[in-house]
Formats: structure tokens, C-alpha cells, sequence
């Protein structure tokens, strides 16, 4: 009927013909004519594109244990809309004719308007007055879904709520725009594809959209899978969503009324017989047939091994490429969804890691702020392969407990707000670096005794010069001269500290930028003295990465998350490209690896090695109080980065332990038990041999300055290159105004330019005399009075006893200091007296 007419007499006529059947009785009281009306049909499109509807996206990690598919497993499905579009072939035919049956049984006679619904609505909207609904066939309800489908993927909130407002307002205007692009998606898609469409797009509560996902949602099936009862079940919710869904029992009354209706129409059809319907009507809904499953939308409900990396993920969408020319393009496509996400993840690797982070780290200690993070990132690509948190991740409004969190700890504030942890020694690696940089030797011997510098002695080119004093401490109580190499493998802080004296900070910082290091809150880093031992709150990834990047000969590699994207047409769009630089010289990549293999020998730091003979170099780190400690190791396939400590607070970690293992020891554990993950899939070769220039350097040997003047050492420091500092006069035996000693001491290699300083003696030391003779001859008094003689006023007596007969008894046997000892004649010094009765 209507489409023979349009046929024979064109839109427009046909135009006049449904607004006369359907709005000619409300004319009156709205005031519109007839003639108006026709004009916003010639003012709309032909026809409306069936589009892709907002749909799932799924994230899938590497993975070669049970599920895999193809080496990946799913691992989280995000979602606007929980929505997964299927074929005509994919829904139950159940399905299929309950939704004609139901909400038009005429849907294969007409032509996307029925003409005998118009008529029969008009009559109501006579009543009425205005439109009141009904007369709306499927096509026209997809019509009318899609309009409400793009508002709700419009980015602005007002426009998408008068999009929305517009979409299902009980209009003339918005009747009769469906009805010409219901006839438009006649003329251009099949009944089949009309009909699909309709059921992958229609809404089905809870913020469940099309036949799949409520099938899913609903009954724990697939929709080819829905029996009779389930599928009406189901199209009874299309109409009244809200009411009709079946997340909650309260609605299960209102749904069964609705599909009892859809089964006899059903019936009245000829689509089932008189006993599929009385089997059908006689099971009820309630909450033994209704089988839910809970909705997997997020990274809260993700693969628990995941989370973390998972909410990672989605915070970088802005920066997938791939995805689009800008953020919010990139953004918007993925509300849309569709997409098959394959990322980095290496499931063989998390989950070790995981499962140790939360033995040596439970996320169930709550009398302080117990936290972890471990990160691995790839070598030469900069895949990140591990993302490891001792938290359970949970970003619900009401949170899950103490136990859980949304702050990912191994990122930066931007993508999981977290405001990072001091690194303490790892940090140190940079300082190391620049030397080698600088043509300074390993070997190169310096001074480690803990000490107090001014902090204007040191060079910083980008901020200037620092105030203030640097105080400082060796964990051991080390003192004295090490070489470069002994004071990295010990972590020695007065090495490091004597090198930065050496060195420009900036430039120290900027090694540590080029290697990918950043601060949490996204600010640069800083620069001060106290940087040298690790004070910049940094995240493990980016540590990580630079960490990865000396396995990798000094090719630094911006951690990336995603392989390949895969879009709902099955378009491959690639994944994020590869972004690396050649941060520092293979050769100082090689020699810093060469000095930080010792580190995993010594100590503490020897728990983290896996000890399956991959070749392995590493660093400890840990902040004053032990509130943080630190293991970052490499190979030359990856870095890790683990963190333990206090995510606030200050609690000494070296006083808790958790499965028999001290708190300083856990990051250890946790590091190995990854890096032996890791080794079975990624093997490490051995590292390349270190450049020979940099084992002895470039240094001048400190020359011995002894007995020599201030002016004298002066000059031939000068002469050699060095800067020269007057370290005032010190207590010594030396004529007073003669050298004593330098810092570096003599004969230690230094670079050219290096500061030496000079100490020059008082002069307030002389010889202690001999006041014991053969021991046998002096008394107290003829002891007492030689030391007076020479200037030792302050002298006391001390007791020795010796058999009966000894010779010796009431003599002096020795004296303390020792006879020759040079000392400041205030040193009090003791005489020992022989005595055969008792000490008193």
C-alpha cells in the first residue's frame, strides 16, 4: 500500500497522505498546516546510514598458558555501552520473531511505515489531541535509537542532552522525520538487515545495549543460544528498559506480563505452536530461571593479574595514534568502541610477578602504608612487559576496602595519580654515566669519607649556584679513598658525591632525562647536591626504561603499551610505534653495565639474582629512615624497576618482614622472583666488554704535596691542570704552614680540573718522650716528670700486675699514647705502673 504509492505518486504524496491519516485530527489545536509539515519532509535526507553502534572494546595480553587463543588472553572489556554487535545469523531465530511478533508483526508487508498502525494511533492522538505514540515500526524505532545513539556519543553535555531531548521528544516534527528515513532504510538495506540492526542497537537496561550483550548479561548465554521463554523474555524489556530489565527481582513481575504478551503474539502469528507456548508461559521469571552474570566493564573487573596495566591502558588512550589525529578524536573513538586491543602485557611474566608482590607486600597490611610496584620494560623497544602492584585495583566510587586502591604506583600522576618515591642509590646510575661521559675511568680513585660540603662547591649550570651544606652519611661508616668501581658496587655516598664535585649537576640531570627518568608529578628534574643519591620522587617505569636502555647499549626507548589495534570492520590499524634514541655511547652503556654486575655480588643486592646464568647487572636503592628501597636490574632484553616502602608515612622498612623476609630484603625477592619469568621467555646475552679508556680514564695522578707551602702546592696543582682549595690548617706534627695531606689524597687519578684540596699543619703536634726506659728503671714520678719536661701536663696513672719478685713491680712498663707517638701536648697521656697486689 504505501509503498505502491510511493511508488506511483512520489514522496511528497505520500507525504500528505500520512499526515493527513496521522496529524490532520491535532491540526487545529497546534496550528500547524499541512503544507508546513510536508516541507520538513523535503527538508531531511533520503535515507539514514546503519552505522556501527558503540560496542565493547576488548584488551588482550601475551599469554602462552591455558586460554590462549592464538598466544593472547582477554584480560578487561571497556565500555560506553555494553554492547557486542552480532550477524543475523548469530541470534536465535526465537529472538528473531519474538521482536517481529512483538513490535511488529507486519514488519515484512510494509515498506518501514504501517499504514494500519498510523490509522489506528491517529485515532488515539484524536483523543489526545497531539501525538501520544504508537504507530512506530521496527524501522522507525531504529531510526529513533540511532538519533538517541549519536547523542549520546557527543562529547559536550548540553548538546548531548538536547540531542537526546530532540531524539525522543513526542513531537510531529520528530513522527514524521522518522517515518520518510524509515522509508529511506527500506529502499537502500534488506528486511534482514534492518531487523539486525534494530537488535544489535536496542536497549536493554542497565546499560546493556543489543541482543548479545543482554543474552550475556541476562541469561550467561549467546543469542544464537536463547531458548523460547529467555528470548521473549528479553524483547519484553525493549519498551520500558528501565522497568523491564532483569538486574533486579523487583522487575521481574513487569517483564514476565510483557513477554506473556510477546509469546501470544507469538502464537497468533503462526511463529511457534499452541505447546512451545504453553511450556514457554508456564516458566516463570524469577531468580532461578533468570541466570545473570555480572557485568566485566573496567579495569575493576579485569583479569586480576592485570588491573593496574589495564587501567594504564586506558588512561593513555589519548595517546594512541592510531586511533585518530587528536586526543578527542582518539577519545571519542574509543568511547565508540569495537576495538580488539592486543598489548605488550606478557602474562608469563605478570603473573609471577604479581603473585610475589603480593606475598612479600600484602595488600592486606594496614597498620602503616605498605606499598610496592614493579615495572619491566623491553629492551631496544621499549614494550613494557610487566605492571605489578601490591594494591588490588579498584576504581568504584565506594572503593573495596583498605586493601585496595586507583593509584597506579609504577606511573605518573597524569596516568595513575601517583606523586612517586625517592629512588635513592638507583639514582646513582646517572652520576656514574656523566663520568664516563666526562672520559673519567672507573679505576679512577676518590675520597668516601662522610663529610660536610658546601653546596656552592658544586658546578650546576642550570640553576646556579646552591646554598647551604650538603651533609651526608655512608650506610657502612666507610672512610677514606675507594675507586669509582668499588664505591658503585658498595654504594658508597661519599664516592658519589666526590664525583658530582667533578661534574656539572645539570648534566648529571640531564642524563637522567635522556634515559627516560621522570618525576611523578610531571615538573623537571631537579637538581640540587642531594640529588646525586636518588631525592626526586620518580615513578619505576621510567626507571625502568633507562635501566632497560644500558641492556640495550645506550638505546633509550619510550615505553609503549600496544602491539596492534584491531577496529570493528577487522581493519588492522597497527599499534604504537617504536620511539628510541641513542641516549648515551654504546661504550659507557657497556662500562656502566660491566660496573653495576658487581653490585648483584655483594650484599643484600645477591637475593635478587635469579642465578640461572643469565648475565645480570643491578642497583640497590633505599632512602634515609629505610622509608623506601629500591632494585632495578637489566639484561640485554629488559629492566625492571621495583619499588617497596611507604606510600605515605615513614615506617623503617628494615623493621617489618613478611614470609620470613626482612622489609630491606623484599624488593629483592619480588625482582627475582620476575626477573626469573622473564629469563625463561627473554634470555639475556653476556654484555659487551668495557671500553678500556674509561677503566683508567683520563685523570692526573694527585701528586705528593707533603712538607711542601700552601703557595708551593698551589702552583704545582695549577701547573697540572687542577683547581686548588685551601682546606685551612689541620693538627699535625709538621712544621706549622707545611702541607700535611690532600683531598684526593696522592697518587689517586683524577680528572684534569678536578678540585684538590690542600691542608696545611699547625704545627701543635710534637713527640711524645720515652718515659718507660727498659721498664724496669722509672717510677711514676721520673716518668711523670720526663713528659712534664716536654710539655705533657696532663698525665695519669694506670695499674699492671705482676707476679711476686717480678723486677719491674712499682715500675713504668708502658704509657699510652705509645713513646714516639706525635700528639698536642694537651693529649693526657697514661703511665703504666708494674704492681704485684691488685688494680684498685
Amino acid at each position: 500500500m504505501v509503498s505502491a504509492l510511493a511508488g506511483l505518486i512520489g514522496f511528497s504524496a505520500i507525504s500528505g497522505v500520512l499526515v493527513t491519516a496521522m496529524v490532520a485530527p491535532a491540526l487545529a489545536v497546534t496550528g500547524i498546516t499541512a503544507s508546513s509539515t510536508i516541507g520538513i519532509f523535503d527538508g531531511l535526507p533520503d535515507y539514514l546510514e546503519i552505522g556501527q553502534q558503540p560496542e565493547r572494546n576488548t584488551v588482550y595480553a601475551k599469554y602462552t598458558g591455558k586460554g590462549n587463543v592464538d598466544g593472547y588472553y582477554p584480560i578487561a572489556s571497556i565500555y560506553d555501552q555494553n554492547r557486542q554487535e552480532v550477524g543475523y545469523d548469530q541470534i536465535s531465530q526465537y529472538a528473531l520473531d519474538a521482536t517481529v511478533s512483538g513490535e511488529d508483526r507486519r514488519f515484512f508487508e510494509h515498506s518501514g511505515v504501517d499504514l494500519t498502525s498510523i490509522v489506528r494511533a491517529a485515532v488515539g492522538n484524536v483523543v489526545a489531541s497531539g501525538i501520544q505514540g504508537g504507530a512506530s515500526t521496527l524501522t522507525m524505532q531504529l531510526v529513533k535509537n540511532t538519533y538517541i545513539s549519536k547523542a549520546e556519543s557527543l562529547p559536550n553535555e548540553d548538546e548531548r542532552t538536547a540531542a537526546y531531548e530532540a531524539a525522543v521528544s513526542q513531537s510531529f516534527d520528530r513522527k514524521l522525520k522518522e517515518m520518510k528515513l524509515a522509508i529511506g532504510l527500506e529502499k537502500r538495506y534488506t528486511k534482514k538487515e534492518i531487523l539486525t540492526a534494530y537488535l544489535n542497537i536496542a536497549n536493554f537496561g542497565n546499560a546493556t545495549y543489543g541482543i548479545q550483550a543482554a543474552a550475556q548479561r541476562y541469561y550467561s548465554v549467546d543469542a544464537i543460544d536463547l531458548s523460547l521463554e529467555q528470548a521473549a523474555s528479553l524483547i519484553a524489556i525493549v519498551q520500558e528498559p528501565s522497568v523491564r530489565n532483569l538486574s533486579d527481582p523487583e522487575y521481574f513481575a513487569d517483564n514476565q506480563d510483557r513477554r506473556d504478551v510477546i509469546l501470544s503474539a507469538m502464537l497468533a502469528t503462526e511463529s511457534i505452536t499452541r505447546a512451545q507456548y504453553d511450556e514457554a508461559v508456564a516458566i516463570p521469571v524469577d531468580e532461578e530461571t533468570v541466570v545473570p552474570s555480572a557485568p566485566k566493564n573496567g579495569c575493576t573487573a579485569a583479569y586480576k593479574y592485570a588491573k593496574w596495566f589495564c587501567d594504564y591502558v586506558v588512561k593513555s588512550v589519548p595517546d594512541f595514534e592510531f586511533l585518530g589525529d587528536t586526543a578527542e578524536e582518539r577519545t571519542e573513538n574509543w568511547k565508540k568502541g569495537g576495538y580488539k586491543v592486543y598489548t605488550t602485557l606478557d602474562l608469563d611474566a605478570q603473573i609471577p610477578s604479581q603473585k610475589a608482590t603480593w606475598a612479600y607486600a600484602p595488600p592486606s597490611e594496614t597498620s602503616y602504608a605498605l606499598g610496592s610496584a614493579t615495572s619491566t620494560v623491553e629492551a631496544g623497544t621499549g614494550r613494557v612487559l610487566v605492571m605489578a602492584e601490591n594494591k588490588k585495583f579498584n576504581d568504584t566510587a565506594d572503593g573495596g576496602g583498605a586493601d585496595t586502591s586507583a593509584v597506579n604506583y609504577n606511573t605518573g600522576f597524569e596516568y595513575g595519580g601517583s606523586t612517586g618515591f625517592q629512588p635513592g642509590s638507583t639514582y646513582k646510575v646517572f652520576t656514574l654515566i656523566e663520568w664516563l661521559n666526562q672520559g673519567k675511568g672507573i679505576n679512577e680513585r676518590l675520597e668516601g669519607t662522610a663529610r660536610n660540603i658546601p653546596a656552592a662547591e658544586f658546578l650546576d649550570s642550570c640553576n646556579g649556584t646552591w646554598g647551604g651544606t650538603v651533609e651526608f652519611g655512608n650506610n657502612a661508616g666507610e672512610r677514606g679513598i675507594y675507586s669509582v668501581a668499588e664505591g658503585t658496587a658498595e654504594s658508597i655516598n661519599g664516592i658519589f658525591f666526590s664525583m658530582g664535585l667533578q661534574l656539572d649537576l645539570c648534566n648529571i640531570r640531564n642524563v637522567a632525562a635522556s634515559l627516560g627518568v621522570e618525576r611523578a608529578d610531571g615538573k623537571e628534574l631537579q637538581t640540587n647536591p642531594a640529588s646525586i643519591i636518588g631525592t626526586n620522587e620518580v615513578t619505576p617505569l621510567s626507571l625502568a626504561s633507562a635501566y632497560a636502555a644500558i641492556g640495550a647499549g645506550g638505546l633509550w626507548c619510550e615505553p609503549i603499551i600496544i602491539d596492534k589495534a584491531i577496529d570493528a570492520q577487522n581493519n588492522d590499524l597497527g599499534g604504537q610505534e617504536k620511539n628510541c634514541r641513542q641516549a648515551i655511547s654504546p661504550e659507557v652503556a657497556a662500562t656502566t653495565a660491566y660496573v653495576l654486575q658487581e653490585v648483584l655480588n655483594r650484599g643484600n643486592a645477591a637475593f635478587a639474582d635469579p642465578n640461572d646464568g643469565i648475565p645480570i647487572f643491578g642497583k640497590t636503592g633505599t632512602t634515609d629512615g629505610a622509608k623506601q628501597t629500591w632494585m632495578a636490574t637489566g639484561t640485554t632484553r629488559y629492566g625492571t624497576a621495583t619499588w617497596v616502602g611507604n606510600s605515605i608515612g615513614g615506617q623503617d622498612m628494615s623493621l617489618v618482614s613478611y614470609e620470613g623476609v626482612q622489609g630491606y630484603r623484599l624488593r629483592h625477592y619480588i625482582t627475582r622472583a620476575t626477573d626469573a619469568a622473564l629469563n625463561i621467555k627473554y634470555p639475556g646475552k653476556a654484555f659487551g666488554d668495557p671500553d678500556p679508556k674509561l677503566l683508567t680514564g683520563s685523570g692526573t695522578e694527585v701528586p705528593d704535596l707533603r712538607l711542601q707551602t700552601l703557595e708551593q702546592a698551589k702552583s704545582v696543582l695549577l701547573s697540572l691542570g687542577f683547581n686548588f682549595r685551601d682546606g685551612g690548617e689541620v693538627d699535625s706534627e709538621l712544621p706549622a704552614g707545611q702541607v700535611v695531606r690532600t683531598d684526593p689524597s696522592a697518587g689517586t687519578q683524577s680528572a684534569a680540573g678536578a678540585t684538590v684540596t690542600v691542608y696545611v699543619s699547625k704545627g701543635n703536634k710534637i713527640k711524645i718522650p720515652d718515659a718507660v726506659g727498659d721498664g724496669k728503671s722509672n717510677d711514676f714520678s721520673t716518668g711523670e716528670g720526663i713528659l712534664n719536661s716536654a710539655g705533657f701536663s696532663n698525665v695519669n696513672q694506670g695499674c699492671e700486675v705482676v707476679p711476686p719478685g717480678d723486677p719491674r713491680d712499682g715500675m713504668v712498663t708502658s704509657s699510652s699514647p705509645s713513646p714516639g707517638t706525635f700528639a698536642k701536648t694537651s693529649t693526657t697521656v697514661t703511665l703504666v705502673v708494674a704492681q704485684i697486689t691488685p688494680c684498685s
